[in-house]
């Protein structure tokens, strides 16, 4: 694990390594930023991570012992194995993902070989905040000012900064808070590009973003990325991410095709960042599209869009993990691949905390239409305190089906999750 693939906001690598280290969860819980972290003490091996880098282990067998290999992807284990000359014993389905939001412990003691241990170290209090969605606002977009402050000072003070923007709520926000503390500290806001992806030459996502940033005064901020439809592949995407869930392939085959063009135009670009934890701190998503879902299942258990059902559950795969802490992938390996350094700010533990304060029940009243609304009344009440901006709100769109029209969507991905799941056996074969 390459420290220089963490993004530490309030503490060095030394002091994070010793507090995931001690084991403790409450001086893990002190860390902030985006993070995969493994210590070993002993044959006591420790690991941690937040949504925003993914963190793998495998356990392989030795004549002389049990030896543990941690690396981001299933590809890394492989070949680290291969490298050893025991290949042999992979297999993608022997992986685990340490889930985010807690330390795992291992103890490497041979065989039979102990199940890991799990300390939740991120429990952050529910329903804690008033009904006033004002307030709300200004401690959710408050917090990821804060975040993404705390994210300019590490930077380099010129270095351009790109947004992946759609238009959208999450996105646009992101744009609209950096673009503030770039003039509160007096340095350029041209350093910001907003990044919108038209597959063809046109996308509702660019008209969107072309309309957000009208309003707002900003379209000096903004360039639309083209890309023909022929530079799609979902098969690079799945093997990328290592994943087959449909959504999230599609979603990285757009994140793929905008990344390498803004590589193309900007070979010594770096600095990535996107709206991508949104939707699931505010539980923005069409639950009606998920039959394993009710509104009350999604506004009743902590984090359930960004951990799924939780590492005690029969439905946890220890594979993927769930929730967010699986698919933040689809956003993660385009960028890592292509060479940038990705921020996804609404993915910080921070920002969900504060999100998960919020009453969702007595706001909605377990009302799909008012828990979907309230998305854009919290974050726009929040940019337009911070910022003095009144932000648009566009209806939701996912990213896949915003950058392309309908009929090509439908030709270019396969309608069913078996073609995805081959596809994934073929790589791995």
């Amino acid at each position: 694990m390459d420290p220089a693939g963490n993004i530490l906001l309030n503490m060095s690598y030394e002091q994070a390594q010793q507090a995931v280290l001690s084991g403790d969860a409450s001086k893990v819980a002190q860390i902030d930023g985006q993070f995969a972290i493994c210590v070993s003490m002993g044959k006591t091996v420790r690991l941690a991570r937040s949504i925003g880098r993914p963190m793998r282990y495998f356990l392989a067998k030795k004549v002389d012992g049990p030896c543990l290999i941690v690396a981001e992807q299933m590809h890394q284990i492989r070949e680290k194995l291969a490298e050893m000359q025991i290949e042999d014993q992979f297999h993608p389905s022997y992986t685990r993902m340490v889930p985010a939001h807690y330390v795992v412990e291992i103890e490497l003691i041979g065989c039979p070989d102990p199940n890991p241990q799990y300390t939740r170290y991120f429990n952050p209090s529910r329903n804690r905040w008033g009904t006033d969605v004002d307030d709300i606002g200004a401690k959710y977009i408050g917090q990821l000012t804060l975040e993404c402050n705390h994210w300019l000072d590490q930077l380099p003070p010129n270095e351009p900064i790109g947004v992946l923007f759609s238009g959208g709520i999450d996105s646009g926000a992101v744009l609209l808070v950096l673009n503030h503390l770039l003039l509160r500290r007096g340095e350029a806001p041209q350093r910001l590009k907003a990044f919108s992806l038209a597959i063809n030459g046109h996308s509702d996502d660019a008209d969107q973003a072309n309309a957000f940033l009208q309003k707002c005064g900003l379209q000096m901020l903004w360039e639309c990325i083209e890309v023909p439809e022929e530079k799609l592949d979902w098969r690079k995407a799945v093997r990328i991410t290592e994943d087959y869930k449909p959504l999230d392939i599609q979603a990285a085959t757009m994140g793929l095709a905008l990344c390498q063009e803004i590589r193309n135009r900007y070979p010594e670009w770096k600095y990535l960042v996107d709206g991508d934890g949104g939707d699931e701190n505010l539980k923005d998503y069409p639950i009606e599209e998920n039959s394993e879902l009710t509104i009350r299942s999604v506004l009743n258990n902590l984090m359930l869009y960004q951990e799924g059902w939780g590492v005690h559950a029969i439905k946890h795969s220890l594979v993927y993990t769930g929730g967010q802490s699986r698919g933040h992938i689809r956003t993660w390996a385009p960028a890592k691949h292509l060479g940038f350094t990705g921020f996804s700010p609404f993915a910080l533990p921070r920002v969900i905390e504060i999100s998960e304060g919020i009453p969702f029940i007595e706001l909605t009243d377990w009302d799909h239409g008012k828990l979907y609304d309230l998305k854009g009344r919290i974050v726009q009440s929040g940019i337009r305190q911070v910022t003095g901006i009144d932000m648009p709100v566009f209806p939701k769109r996912r990213f896949q089906h915003g950058a392309v029209s309908t009929e090509t969507f439908q030709t270019l991905f396969p309608k069913y999750e078996t073609d995805y799941r081959r596809e994934l056996n073929t790589y791995f074969a």
